[in-house]
């Protein structure tokens, strides 16, 4: 008997992973900044939190942790109740996973697949075509307007009989636009029922702009809507990984189906739901990162930088074939900012030594008009 792979096995006899995972797009993480001697170094390339956690947080995981020789709960019971409580649902409307990223690539698996159809803003967030690749879906990406914002018609127009999914992010990562409530619900009425729209709101906590979006009055009024959130921006839980879905009990269903068992941690859980807990504080720590996201956005543009409207925790500058120079211009002052190739640069809202770093090393760097 030849074994497989043998010398006999002749050629193709090895595995292969299916050939449009060729051109899956890679996620790429901000890298953390260098340390120059004399200069704390910032990293502001990942939109991460730069609290600590939230008081009794850090408590809760520990306890989670002194059990870890036993599996979470896969049925995620705790935290289902008391998100169930918060947003007035039934825990059957929730599915949990390792950060909303997971939770897309769970919805996507579910709801996708060869020959279907995912409409995406674009530029957006970098695991919408990694998702809808991995799923056998093809992505239909529609430009931004010239201000960075979702061009809502043009995405109900590239709507066809072959979309199953269409998805907004508001915020948008990484440009920072917000949706108003209003042009998102006019804009639904155009989107048939059968497809279903995703919401992508990861840094909703940090809207300020006078019509925000009510994404739960929204999943109450259209039974195609669902609701992406995460615990990793606002409430700072970006190294535990836990992110959910809110929408109807038949998709969140579906969604927790094709989940992987036991995939979000007993300390995620626990930390999650002490979060919750702590509302207050929560409150006022994302007030004291829109008051920085003002004054980051007041440097800059005092400069002469045109920056697209600011809504989430983060600034884009689009620097375009400039983009390279600014990130080195950010690493020679030890923070690392994320950059788009030819497109643009994302910088977190940080410290306020952060910041103010920023704001000397690339506000002179603008390109003023005229």
């Amino acid at each position: 008997m030849t074994m497989a792979g043998g010398a006999g096995s002749g050629p193709g006899a090895l595995p292969r992973p299916r050939a449009d995972l060729a051109g899956l797009p890679p996620y790429v993480a901000g890298r953390p900044p260098s340390s120059p001697p004399g200069l704390t170094p910032y990293k502001l390339s990942s939109n991460e939190n730069p609290y600590p956690p939230l008081p009794g947080v850090l408590e809760a995981a520990t306890r989670a942790v002194a059990a870890m020789e036993r599996y979470p709960d896969m049925g995620v019971t705790a935290l289902y109740r008391a998100l169930a409580d918060r947003l007035d649902l039934v825990p059957e409307q929730l599915s949990a996973g390792t950060g909303s990223t997971a939770v897309l690539f769970q919805l996507i698996s579910a709801f996708c697949g060869p020959g279907d159809e995912v409409v995406v803003p674009w530029r957006s967030f970098e695991a919408y075509p990694i998702a809808i690749t991995v799923a056998g879906a093809r992505g239909v990406p529609v430009p931004l307007t010239a201000d960075a914002r979702h061009d809502l018609e043009a995405m109900a127009d590239a709507v066809t009989e072959r979309t199953r999914v269409l998805i907004v992010c508001t915020p948008n990562n990484p440009t920072g636009p917000a949706l108003r409530h209003a042009e998102l619900d006019a804009f639904l009425d155009r989107i048939p029922a059968r497809v279903l729209v995703v919401v992508d709101e990861a840094y909703a906590e940090f809207v300020r702009h006078a019509d925000p979006v009510d994404g739960l009055r929204l999943l109450r009024e259209r039974p195609n809507v669902a609701l992406l959130r995460t615990f990793s921006k606002a409430y700072g839980l970006a190294g535990l990984r836990v992110g959910y879905l809110a929408s109807t009990v038949s998709i969140a269903g579906a969604v927790r189906s094709v989940s992987l068992p036991f995939g979000v941690s007993a300390p995620a859980q626990a930390a999650a739901v002490a979060s919750l807990d702590a509302q207050d504080l929560l409150s006022e720590r994302v007030d004291a990162l829109v008051a920085e996201r003002d004054r980051l956005v007041a440097g800059l543009t005092g400069h002469g930088w045109r920056l697209p409207e600011a809504q989430g925790n983060f600034v884009w500058l689009p620097a375009g074939a400039r983009t390279a120079e600014l990130v080195a211009a950010a690493e020679t002052v030890a923070i690392s900012v994320r950059g788009f190739a030819g497109v643009g640069v994302r910088v977190t809202v940080g410290e306020p030594e952060a910041n103010q770093r920023i704001v000397a090393a690339l506000g002179p760097l603008a390109r003023r008009a005229g």
